[in-house]
């Protein structure tokens, strides 16, 4: 399996409008490895982490790095703040934090050694949203494998 790696400064999101989010494609799925939060105001923020069955409008493609330089592209896709609602699956993943009210305060969210399965399909995907409240810009990552 290949690893990969992307990131970005995302906007504010909301309670339905992913920050960042990973998709498959309708034959390659993807098995996260790492999500990685950081808020970058002086306010706090609650965010969680959901599945989703549904694409809506997707934010702007990240660039996915290669974690060796002989691997193939990536072919899940990961995308920053969507603009419109994407519809999340009834079951909700159960990673939840709060990120205090500091520049940098963070989680780093890990999964294990068989890692979060993203499943093959061009409309199914994994995404970091606003548990409740308000949004903040928050610096994210996400690492995966093919």
């Amino acid at each position: 399996m290949a690893r990969y790696s992307s990131g970005v400064l995302t906007g504010a999101g909301s309670t339905t409008l992913p920050i960042i989010s990973l998709y498959g494609t309708a034959s390659v799925g993807a098995r996260i490895r790492e999500i990685g939060l950081t808020n970058t105001t002086s306010t706090a923020v609650a965010l969680k982490l959901i599945r989703l069955v549904a694409t809506g409008t997707q934010g702007a493609a990240l660039v996915e790095a290669k974690h060796d330089i002989e691997s193939g592209a990536a072919v899940a896709t990961a995308v920053t703040t969507h603009t419109v609602d994407p519809t999340a699956s009834a079951v909700d993943l159960g990673y939840r934090a709060s990120l205090g009210a500091a520049v940098g305060a963070g989680v780093i969210w890990t999964f294990g050694d068989t890692g979060l399965r993203v499943q093959p399909a061009t409309t199914s995907g994994i995404g970091v949203i606003v548990e409740n409240g308000t949004g903040q810009a928050t610096q994210a990552y996400i690492v995966w494998d093919e």
